[in-house]
């Protein structure tokens, strides 16, 4: 769930009280690809006729706006609608704690963090908002409830950083909502989407420390606000039905992807700032409630939208070259709307990297894909990352180390279970006679005397990701900087 990482979600099936039967229109593409704009602010009946061409530029530009949401949409189907999947967590609105660190057989999101154990909420916000209510804890134990709306911004966020560690109720109110703060709600927060993702991550000192996480998980509480306030809840919403999503491999090829982003945009009113942007994929019969069917595309046009998707993921390549040589960093990648700017291409390499990644003032990711020659890293060579007595990642909570295979970005299964290197585990490095520390990254082990620093690495291409929790300024403001991998072998 970080970047980096990626998720899945959905409800049992039964969704009750809080979810909504959503309609959709008809709107197949003919051969000549030709839509009218009737019924989406245009008062002319007059249709605008698509070309191949400019179907392939639309299809691009729809692709990488919608993949995040296409990605996360599967995420979420599978931890909260999908009740057949080993992966499914809960029903909507229903809090699950996850008492445990991700390890390799954790699949369903591509850069997980392993060092905070973690709960986790699928809001529908349809009929009511929903309040959570997190303890008060430790001044010294770093907690964080992300919210991500369904375009994948970090839209706010409750935690040390951000309201403390003194505990409160906090109250998640969807786009139709205009009501009042309630009396003992300390703050509402207001998305954009119907559907919210909620990730906890609650910070663990050592192993022996996992009673005091679970005692703090079972503080945590979500509730609806007609139960918070003890009053009656409103008229329910008519229940969702789902679509299935795409796996992974088929998200980058095939066309039935803009279908699942149609679905996914009923839960989506239009930002004012993407109305044009909303009328030009209309074009090509993507928008909320329409339905993308590429059976009934023309030999050519379907050819022009696959060569639009391939095209996406040619400029994705181009910006990860930036991103390889640190001109672009997930801090730019990620947060709110407004942080990014609407910019498509770099929210989509953020949830290709690492969706669900944090915000930078919560946390930063410097990536290592290639060591100090810029030549990519592999398990076939072996790597050392030195850093000097002062030179350790500076960050208020905590920072880590942590091993990707790729090209799936999960963790590397190894003989002795270690998937990370971080803070917490200072007392067991060993330093080096300047009082810094050598880490060694390699597949096999650098021997006894050092083993402790050792990041098990696969025998294949990998990266390793840095994480720093609540970053400190220097870091911030890049006046800190991280020692580059150097190949030894």
């Amino acid at each position: 769930m970080e970047v980096l990482t990626q998720f899945d979600v959905a409800a049992d099936g039964t969704l009750g009280e809080n979810a909504m039967r959503l309609t959709r229109r008809n709107f197949t593409i003919g051969s000549a690809l030709a839509f009218s704009l009737a019924g989406l602010g245009s008062n002319s009946a007059q249709a605008a006729v698509v070309t191949a061409t400019e179907a392939r530029v639309i299809a691009k530009e729809a692709y990488i706006y919608g993949y995040p949401m296409v990605d996360g949409y599967r995420i979420l189907h599978t931890y909260f609608v999908n009740t057949k999947s080993p992966e499914h967590k809960a029903p909507w609105n229903q809090l699950v704690n996850i008492p445990r660190v991700y390890t390799p057989d954790d699949k369903a999101v591509q850069t997980p963090n392993s060092d905070t154990p973690y709960s986790m909420i699928g809001l529908d916000l349809q009929a009511e908002p929903m309040v959570l209510t997190v303890p008060s804890m430790e001044k010294d134990r770093y907690f964080s409830i992300q919210l991500v709306d369904l375009y994948t911004h970090n839209f706010d966020y409750i935690g040390s950083r951000t309201t403390g560690n003194d505990g409160g109720s906090f109250l998640i109110a969807g786009p139709g909502w205009r009501g009042e703060t309630p009396k003992g709600v300390a703050k509402v927060i207001r998305s954009e989407t119907g559907l919210v993702l909620g990730i906890y991550r609650t910070q663990l000192f050592r192993p022996d420390d996992l009673d005091n996480v679970k005692k703090i998980q079972a503080g945590y509480k979500a509730e609806p606000l007609s139960a918070f306030l003890g009053q009656p809840a409103p008229a329910v919403a008519p229940a969702v039905d789902f679509i299935d999503p795409l796996e992974p491999s088929k998200q980058k090829t095939s066309p039935e992807f803009f279908n699942i982003l149609n679905f996914v945009l009923q839960f989506c009113p239009t930002d004012p700032s993407e109305t044009e942007l909303m009328a030009r994929f209309a074009k090509i019969g993507v928008g909320a409630g329409k339905t993308f069917d590429a059976n009934t595309l023309s030999p050519d046009m379907k050819r022009a939208i696959e060569q639009g998707m391939a095209d996406a993921w040619a400029e994705l390549a181009n910006l990860k070259k930036k991103i390889d040589a640190r001109e672009v960093t997930s801090g730019d990648l990620l947060g709110t709307r407004e942080h990014l700017k609407n910019n498509y291409l770099y929210r989509m390499a953020g949830a290709v990297l690492g969706i669900y990644g944090n915000s930078k003032e919560e946390a930063m990711y410097p990536v290592y894909a290639m060591d100090a020659e810029g030549q990519k890293l592999d398990g076939g060579n072996r790597y050392l990352l030195h850093f000097t007595p002062d030179q350790l990642p500076p960050a208020n909570a905590f920072w880590s180390l942590t091993m990707y295979e790729l090209p799936s970005s999960l963790l590397v299964a190894n003989p002795i279970n270690r998937y990370l290197l971080n803070k917490s585990m200072l007392p067991q490095f060993v330093k080096d006679a300047d009082g810094g520390l050598t880490f060694y990254i390699q597949n096999e082990s650098p021997g006894d005397a050092v083993k402790a620093n050792w990041l098990p690495a696969p025998k294949g291409p990998f990266m390793v990701v840095m994480r720093l929790y609540w970053p400190k300024p220097q870091a911030l403001d890049g006046s800190w900087k991280q020692p580059p991998a150097i190949k030894t072998q």
